[in-house]
């Protein structure tokens, strides 16, 4: 199979996603390819009145399928031939969503498309094996707890893994029995366009699934605070959480799931498999050019191997192939926009006049588009921006502790608790800084996600509320109600 395409011969689905077909509207947000820096498209704006339209048709499409009423099976059955056809329109996904975005097509096919498919098929078999409980009461009673749909769903995704992010929202929310108004980055909209066409074709009913464009301030305070909403799905940067968590609290009462920032550390212990330890945290830093939430980009390291591992990481770092998202061979990306990579830039030369090594990178890539060089920062402060500072991209800073309490100390960041990695190979030591480490997700000795769709994900402090992922995730899409019969 063959993914490299010319991008300037792909169609693009322009336009609202909206009752099952693509509304035509005028593009009025201008869009940079960031392979190479070319305008090459414009992203419409839903503004509230279309936003209204979205949330009616979505009403509508629950009254009139009764989707959170059919025989959950049904649920189940139409979710997994979605899957499908998202398997079967591999290819075009591929190419859409490497145009736009930071994911090389390469790394899609099998990748991103094939985790959305399967967390399609996972949440699915939820519809018919959760339910409610009938629970202890005394013998005059029955006590039951119900579950029920929230009805209208309001969904928000990042731009960095577009099409694996909606996955996120739509599938436990589906499945569960809503449906979903979604709004996908005004800089990566076309796969997840492309995705809800898929739904619909696979026999889910339209209007279930409605993807509106548009950016934050206007559209996606729209949907937050619209009182036909019931609940809202985010991933995304804190601040814009944090905005979204002020704007339900003026419009209303809603709940809410956020998946947010985060500064996660990577601990390693002098008696870790080094090797191990080094092609995991050069991965993580390398993938997606360190553009995710979960990145570990504090390297914290006992200083007796710290040497040997910085070695180790920086032949690791050395290995890239940058190169067009649209071209098979490529597997480093680039950054997602020219704004994101001067900021970057800028936390970095910061860092090195307040006295910090640059041991590689440092620098833009004398290339077209947003590519910058991998980056290994030492000598840090525990205060400088380098350490404290979601920088989302490819810049790892590298800290030493002496024994377990400095190595906690280290990672303890004052905001962020998304993640965490552990390399040593004390079980003990494993399990005991485990349980101690403030993160909502820890993994010991690897780094990143699994296909195991069961465990959840999600934030401690302000890296979010609730879960993403796991039974969580299913149930955060369905509201309780407490019954009690006398008898």
């Amino acid at each position: 199979m063959t993914l490299s395409f010319d991008p300037n011969t792909i169609s693009l689905p322009v336009g609202h996603f909206i009752g099952g077909r693509l509304l035509p509207a005028k593009a009025v947000i201008d869009m940079h390819r960031p392979s190479d820096g070319k305008a090459y498209a414009g992203c419409p704006l839903a503004d509230e009145a279309l936003v209204d339209h979205a949330v009616e048709t979505a009403e509508a499409a629950l009254k009139s399928s009764n989707w959170g009423g059919v025989r959950p099976r049904e649920r189940t059955m139409a979710l997994q031939r979605w899957a499908d056809l998202i398997e079967a329109e591999a290819e075009t996904l591929a190419r859409l969503e490497a145009l736009s975005s930071t994911r090389p097509v390469g790394q899609l096919v099998a990748g991103d498309i094939a985790v959305t498919a399967e967390q399609i098929r996972f949440f699915a078999e939820f519809a018919d094996k959760e339910g409610g409980d009938l629970v202890p009461t005394d013998d005059a009673n029955i006590g039951m707890i119900m579950t029920e749909p929230y009805g209208v769903v309001g969904a928000i995704t990042p731009w960095n893994f577009p099409l694996s992010m909606a996955g996120w929202k739509l599938a436990p929310a589906l499945a569960a029995g809503n449906a979903v108004v979604l709004k996908p980055s005004e800089m990566t909209p076309f796969s997840t366009l492309y995705l809800a066409e898929l739904s619909v074709r696979a026999g889910l009913p339209a209007g279930l699934v409605n993807v509106v464009l548009g950016d934050g301030p206007t559209t996606g305070t729209a949907i937050t605070g619209h009182p036909g909403i019931s609940k809202i799905s985010f991933t995304g940067s804190t601040v814009a959480g944090a905005a979204i968590m002020g704007n339900i609290a003026r419009t209303g009462v809603k709940p809410m799931t956020l998946e947010l920032g985060g500064k996660s550390p990577q601990l390693v212990f002098a008696d870790a498999d080094l090797d191990l330890a080094a092609g995991a945290i050069a991965g993580s830093i390398l993938s997606n050019a360190g553009q995710a939430c979960v990145c570990g980009s504090r390297l914290l390291v006992e200083a007796k191997v710290a040497d040997a591992l910085a070695t180790a990481i920086l032949e690791r770092l050395a290995t890239i192939r940058p190169g067009p998202t649209w071209e098979e061979t490529t597997d480093y990306s680039p950054v997602i926009s020219e704004r994101q990579i001067a900021r970057m830039d800028g936390i970095v030369r910061a860092a090195i006049d307040d006295g910090a090594e640059c041991l590689t990178g440092g620098r833009r890539l004398d290339r077209d588009g947003y590519f910058y060089a991998p980056t290994l920062i030492s000598g840090v402060t525990a205060t400088s921006p380098a350490v404290l500072d979601e920088i989302f991209g490819p810049v790892l800073t590298i800290q030493t502790f002496e024994d377990e309490e400095e190595a906690l100390s280290l990672a303890d960041h004052p905001a962020y608790g998304l993640a965490a990695g552990l390399f040593t190979r004390d079980l003990s030591r494993a399990i005991r800084l485990t349980r101690r480490l403030q993160a909502g997700t820890v993994w010991v000795n690897r780094y990143g996600r699994s296909r195991d769709h069961i465990l959840p994900t999600g934030g401690y402090k302000q890296s979010g509320i609730g879960k993403d992922l796991g039974r969580e995730a299913y149930h955060a899409n369905r509201k309780s109600k407490s019954v009690l019969i006398s008898l």
